[in-house]
């Protein structure tokens, strides 16, 4: 095996000829830019990201935008990015940020993992690549390429396999070019050493590889232990009024979609009725069964049955401010949907012109 200095020598030099440099957080590298695309890269690829971060950023160009806005804005700009946790604790992170560190980030692994949503690797990538400082970073990425270079049998989501990908990520992360070699690793997983098809033809650790030499890459990293998701439906209730207008409900903070705005929930169409009377104080007019979905967490399916529910008459039921809302169509607020929601919007009736 490569000593550790050859090892990292090999993926710079990689790196000055293939490396990823045109990436939009690339183009101005600021702590807050950093912070914002590793958050927005956590279980996301990067072709995804891209048109998200730049929206992103043309709402919230500074940690003290990001701070002044309102929660409903964040989320709204993060609708069908998923995992709405990050968008939460971005925001809380960034109020942290401005009201009790004078808007400069913490310039330390350690000081990074106190604000919301950050955890060692981020901070690693940030230190590294903001700041050019030596930090160690383990991506999803990185554990790849880590894994098979060294044969680090079983998942990494067991503790002690875990354990053993940071101490080689420790091992080889060098003292210099901090920023170039974090990126690198990076660009490495994502564009030579995939999941399901890596190109050990033109990857510069291929020779010295021990997954690579076994003829065995699909087996590192290890498979998180195969599981039956279980099953759960709802029945969403999608109510209009007679000027077009849709009844949305914000979610519990906790939970999914949390702090999203949905339609209601009732768990069957034969509640149909009564969620009106009950809520609006009006009968519906029509109501038609939609056809059923499937929309997939990482812990379980969710069955959506949805129901289109028209009103005639103005509903007379009291709304809760802040907690209910008419989505007007026509002029969509800014808030943050969930993404069957946001989908079931798309296809009701187009809004009057």
């Amino acid at each position: 095996m490569p000593t550790p200095c050859e090892f990292h020598q090999r993926v710079l030099h990689w790196f000055d000829g293939n490396g990823r440099r045109d990436l939009p957080w690339q183009c101005e590298t600021t702590p807050y830019r950093v912070w914002v695309s590793e958050i927005m890269l956590q279980q996301t690829q990067v072709r995804t990201v891209i048109p998200y971060f730049e929206r992103f950023m043309e709402a919230f160009p500074t940690v003290a935008a990001l701070a002044a806005a309102p929660e409903d804005r964040v989320l709204h700009l993060w609708t069908g990015l998923g995992y709405y946790a990050r968008a939460r604790n971005l925001h809380r992170a960034a109020r942290h940020v401005c009201s009790e560190l004078g808007g400069e980030f913490p310039d330390t692994v350690e000081g990074l993992c106190q604000l919301p949503g950050i955890g060692r690797s981020t901070a690693g990538a940030i230190v590294s690549i903001a700041f050019g400082r030596r930090a160690v970073v383990l991506d999803g990425n990185v554990k790849r390429v880590l894994a098979r270079y060294c044969a680090v049998s079983g998942w990494p989501g067991q503790s002690a396999v875990h354990q053993a990908l940071w101490q080689v990520a420790e091992e080889y992360t060098p003292d210099q070019r901090c920023a170039d070699y974090t990126q690198a690793m990076m660009d490495l997983g994502a564009t030579l050493c995939t999941r399901s098809a890596p190109d050990c033809g033109r990857c510069p650790l291929a020779e010295d590889c021990e997954a690579h030499a076994r003829g065995e890459q699909q087996v590192y990293p290890g498979r998180k232990p195969r599981r039956e998701l279980p099953v759960k439906a709802t029945t969403f209730l999608m109510v209009q009024a007679a000027d077009g207008e849709i009844w949305l409900e914000r979610r519990p903070a906790r939970g999914i979609w949390g702090g999203l705005w949905c339609f209601p929930e009732v768990p069957g169409v034969e509640h149909t009725g009564a969620w009106c009377l009950d809520r609006l104080g009006v009968e519906p007019a029509a109501v038609e069964v939609w056809p059923d979905f499937r929309h997939t967490f990482s812990h379980y399916h969710l069955d959506i049955h949805p129901v289109q529910v028209r009103l005639e008459q103005s509903p007379g039921g009291v709304m809760e401010a802040g907690h209910q809302l008419w989505y007007n169509r026509r002029q969509a607020p800014a808030i943050g949907l969930a993404a069957p929601v946001a989908s079931l919007l798309e296809k009701l009736a187009p809004p009057l012109e």
